[in-house]
């Protein structure tokens, strides 16, 4: 218990006092014994292209424990609210070994690699774990509406606001509202549960 609690001041250390305090809350509540979280559909492979223009795929998720969302660089709503929220999830999660980051976009005839690539600056992404995707309409569409159910990618730019968990084995296992409160305290207690999960 005393390496564990070192462990923690060092990695509190490198936060703001309101990060600090919030990741100690999550450092209690997930010393807790709870039930596993459900598995509920399983993403299929797919392959899009990065920000930074190469190719990226499922198994570059293999062995990751991953959040996915969906959004659009020139959204004047909710998208805002939700990059800014994965970047704080980022930055949470710095210090836990295999998490990753995947942010779709619903617009890939706008959303290239250098579109998104400016977009991930504006967020401070930390781009060796947060990946922005775009490519083939298609495939998006298949992840969006068949892998993810979150409805369809068709051109008119309404997407889903929800943020989704993925475990090692690309297994879908919960949803967040982000428009209901801050999901990321959960999002971030769920990861680590994940991590830790054998």
């Amino acid at each position: 218990m005393k390496h564990y609690r070192a462990a923690t001041v060092i990695a509190l250390s490198t936060l703001a006092p309101r990060e600090r305090l919030l990741l100690s809350v999550i450092s209690i509540v997930s010393c807790h014994r709870r039930e596993p979280l459900p598995l509920l559909r399983t993403v299929p492979a797919f392959e899009l292209i990065r920000e930074n223009g190469t190719k990226f795929g499922f198994a570059d998720l293999a062995g990751k424990v991953w959040v996915a969302d969906f959004i659009y660089t020139t959204c004047p709503g909710p998208c805002p609210r939700m990059s800014s929220q994965m970047r704080r999830i980022q930055d949470l999660t710095a210090r836990m070994p295999g998490v990753e980051l995947v942010s779709f976009t619903v617009n890939p005839d706008v959303d290239t690699p250098a579109a998104l690539s400016e977009y991930a600056k504006r967020y401070q992404a930390d781009l060796s774990r947060w990946h922005f995707l775009t490519g083939n309409r298609e495939v998006l569409h298949m992840l969006k509406r068949d892998a993810f159910k979150l409805g369809d990618v068709t051109g008119n730019l309404e997407h889903s606001t929800r943020f989704v968990l993925i475990d090692r084995k690309g297994q879908v296992r919960a949803y967040y509202a982000t428009m209901d409160g801050d999901p990321v305290p959960h999002i971030v207690d769920d990861l680590r549960r994940l991590v830790d999960e054998k």
